[in-house]
């Protein structure tokens, strides 16, 4: 392992600030702030204590005060009348199509809240549990999604919005955030810690490895015409099961044995001190609650897909790739796309490498263990052209993020690594090597569309 101090560059510029990675450990009063949580926190907005300070009842004044914590201060808050819509049309029997958009705009702002709620708990509980509590609810929409397909037995819409998941974040908002922040910060040097990345693209490797074994099995066995389905579910099974091991080992590595890899210093100019901003049981209440809606619009989107795809005209591969997964993730991935903009650069790579790797490592084995107990056939076998498209996808941004070009830097700094993105100032222009590289991404995720 490098030391610590190793980071990896892109142009000139700022070299005095550190930034912070995806699932990086960031005390701020005994709170660990992940880059998934600080994306978000881009949409939301300060409240005005005095809205309720004159309400003369205590009790009534507490909840008037978290109520105006958790639905009005994001910006999403016009989006939550879609969840009483979603409820209404189900309940009067509308056409499904409206019930299926409906419930997809509702799940935009809970996603955003749960996030908020998880980072407010992890300042009574601590930095590890917090980290337990990121690690865990990162991607809740995708995961309870997930979840009503494999109960309802629909496997071909849990593989597709899981794929999609992990797809547009390596693809649309990481290759998006790239281009945004080469733009913005064209004479500025462009910092990201490259051993919070290397983490992440290892562990991506071995999440493919484990979806390629049961595809390699498949065909290999197919000329000798023996029944292999029975085969196929059981080596899902015991790669799932190791994929769970190898990510819980991630968690301890993180919040424990190497937590020292993972911190990053705050950027003073830019963040003040931040306190909890509602109780507890407050946030713990809240928390279940949005979870329970979240599962209530989950099983309205799953339900109303295959009525979605017949009256609009499009597939459920695309439905499932692409909508599912940006619409529910839209205030993350804009925010890291905000945040590439200001050249905080290693929120935005956090945000992409973890999201991708918790849906690789965590999503998709738990699914498969879940749907073992619920004697349900849900393996890793993705088909050819869906596991080609992740392995191109990982292959590609690996090896944008590891090439390793010698910078004139190096007589001047030396404790710090010299590795950079291809398209460094020092070595080659924005304008000929930056757009090709964003480019290559796009052009993987429009071949997947």
């Amino acid at each position: 392992m490098e030391s610590a101090g190793e980071l990896s560059y892109m142009e000139k510029g700022e070299s005095n600030k550190s930034l912070m990675g995806k699932e990086t450990c960031n005390d701020v009063g005994g709170v660990i702030r992940t880059a998934q949580n600080r994306s978000s926190s881009f949409m939301r907005k300060k409240s005005d204590p005095m809205l309720v300070s004159t309400i003369r009842f205590q009790m009534l004044r507490r909840f008037l005060a978290n109520l105006q914590e958790v639905i009005l201060g994001t910006k999403l808050a016009v989006l939550f009348p879609a969840i009483p819509l979603a409820i209404a049309a189900d309940c009067y029997k509308f056409e499904r199509p409206w019930i299926f958009a409906l419930s997809l705009l509702g799940l935009t702002p809970l996603a955003e809240r749960v996030s908020f709620l998880t980072e407010q708990i992890a300042y009574y509980t601590g930095p590890t549990v917090g980290g337990l509590l990121n690690a865990t609810c990162g991607n809740a929409t995708e995961l309870i999604i997930a979840l009503f397909a494999l109960y309802q037995n629909k496997i071909h819409v849990l593989k597709y919005s899981l794929m999609g998941s992990i797809l547009s974040n390596l693809l649309l908002v990481l290759g998006t955030s790239l281009l945004c922040s080469g733009l913005a910060n064209l004479k500025k040097e462009q910092r990201y810690d490259r051993k919070q990345a290397d983490v992440n693209s290892g562990l991506l490797l071995l999440g493919l490895l484990c979806h390629m074994l049961p595809l390699m099995f498949r065909y290999a066995a197919q000329p000798s015409g023996i029944s292999i389905a029975e085969s196929t579910l059981e080596l899902s099974r015991a790669s799932s099961v190791v994929m769970l091991v190898a990510y819980i080992g991630y968690i301890i590595f993180q919040l424990k044995t190497h937590r020292q890899i993972f911190d990053a210093q705050e950027d003073g100019e830019d963040e003040d001190e931040e306190k909890a901003v509602i109780g507890f049981w407050s946030g713990f209440s809240w928390l279940v609650g949005m979870t329970l809606v979240i599962a209530l619009l989950s099983e309205y989107v799953v339900g109303t897909v295959e009525a979605a795809s017949e009256t609009w005209g499009i597939s459920i591969s695309f439905i499932s790739i692409i909508l599912i997964p940006i619409v529910g993730n839209a205030a993350e991935h804009a925010g890291a796309i905000i945040f590439a903009f200001k050249n905080k650069l290693d929120i935005s790579l956090g945000v992409a490498l973890g999201s991708a790797t918790q849906i690789s490592m965590f999503a998709v084995p738990l699914c498969v263990v879940v749907g073992w107990i619920m004697r349900i056939p849900m393996d890793l076998d993705f088909s050819l052209l869906e596991t080609g498209c992740l392995a191109l996808t990982i292959l590609v941004v690996a090896f944008t993020l590891q090439i390793k070009l010698l910078s004139t830097r190096n007589s001047t700094q030396p404790n710090l690594s010299s590795s950079a993105l291809p398209f460094s100032g020092t070595i080659l222009s924005m304008s000929t090597f930056q757009p090709s590289v964003f480019l290559n991404l796009w052009k993987i995720y429009i071949l997947e569309i």
